[in-house]
């Protein structure tokens, strides 16, 4: 029986992945979903997904955009790589205790050189959206990594050679036009110097690159080794907490993050739910895809990423102008109609 086809790209913010694709939980064995009844199944991969990445959103913002301290002395978070690594290792726990009770039957033989390959544009595409938040708001972040489907569609046309339906190519033209919107800023007059492409939108555009980059290895090593979900996300997560252990140590981050932590201990608690809540969120992904496929979890997860924005606004005062909710809405309503009409691809005779 054939390998299930790549599910929808991922919710992970980072995307901070989340971690790793809801393209790589398509790739699981069975699991958990046998206890759960069918009538149930649906609302709780809705709720679990939506509740969790909502939850994860609110809190990579507080965190890395938040204030803290009072008066002048007021500090911002800035230490991207050790948020990423205490992401990493509670998702590596995570994925082991998934194997520990339903996948331990399966041996991997996915050779370790891919999953450290895979884990440096993973890592790299995690610490380049997270680190976008020092410059651009939530709602760019969350729309710019959104628009996952762009370098998927480059990649596959320039390095794998892909012919893709006309329908896919209308709705990457309307997450085109909708991101344009969202980022035109018209000119305040001669002497402005605010310019549309700042180091914000180019973190985010390098973390799009690595989600492709990601992605491509991903489906090599589903299709050369079968490579399951739960070994991917320990796998990969392992190598990447390997890499940023030693990058945090040698940059001496790890010091001023504990520094950090002394100053405001109040943040420990919310980078553990933070890690948390990203992991329980890519196992209802895992859920979702198992249990429905990837249209519906694409559907599920770009409905939590609208109204992710909708929460940052009013919770986090970020204002969005009319051009910019007219931008969303139609980045959106490209990536819906892509999860409905866009999956279509063959390759070409080359």
């Amino acid at each position: 029986q054939p390998a299930p086809p790549p599910a929808a790209p991922r919710d992970v913010v980072l995307d901070v992945a989340p971690a790793l694709s809801a393209r790589a939980a398509a790739m699981g064995t069975g699991t958990s979903g046998a206890v759960l009844p069918e009538r149930l199944r649906l609302p709780v991969c809705f709720l679990g997904v939506f509740a969790c990445y909502f939850y994860y959103g609110i809190l990579q913002e507080s965190i890395t955009r938040g204030r803290y301290g009072e008066g002048a002395k007021q500090e911002k978070f800035r230490y991207a790589l050790t948020l990423v690594f205490i992401q990493c290792v509670i998702n590596a726990a995570f994925a082991k205790l998934l194997i520990h009770f339903f996948d331990a039957v399966k041996a991997d033989r996915t050779r370790s050189w891919l999953y450290a390959a895979c884990s440096l544009s993973y890592l790299g595409a995690m610490v380049s959206s997270n680190s976008a938040l020092q410059f651009v708001s939530y709602p760019t972040q969350v729309l710019g990594k959104s628009c996952k489907p762009i370098p998927v569609m480059l990649l596959g046309v320039t390095l794998l050679r892909k012919k893709y339906p006309p329908a896919k190519y209308l709705c990457v033209l309307l997450i085109v036009a909708g991101v344009a919107l969202f980022l035109y800023k018209p000119k305040k007059g001669a002497g402005s110097d605010d310019h549309v492409f700042g180091y914000g939108e180019l973190l985010l555009l390098l973390s799009l690159t690595l989600d492709g980059l990601t992605g491509v290895s991903q489906d090599h090593m589903r299709a050369h080794y079968q490579t399951g979900s739960n070994h991917m996300m320990l796998n990969v997560n392992l190598w990447s907490t390997l890499f940023l252990g030693a990058g945090i140590l040698f940059t001496g981050e790890l010091w001023e993050f504990l520094s950090f932590t002394e100053r405001y201990p109040s943040i420990i608690y919310n980078i553990l739910l933070f890690g948390l809540t990203s992991a329980l969120g890519q196992s209802f992904i895992f859920m979702t895809v198992v249990y429905f496929g990837p249209l519906t979890c694409s559907i599920i997860t770009t409905t939590r990423k609208f109204f992710t924005i909708l929460a940052s606004v009013i919770l986090f005062a970020n204002p969005i102008s009319t051009m910019q909710w007219v931008g969303t809405i139609l980045v959106f309503l490209g990536l819906g109609l892509d999860a409905k009409f866009g999956k279509g691809v063959k390759k070409t005779s080359h």
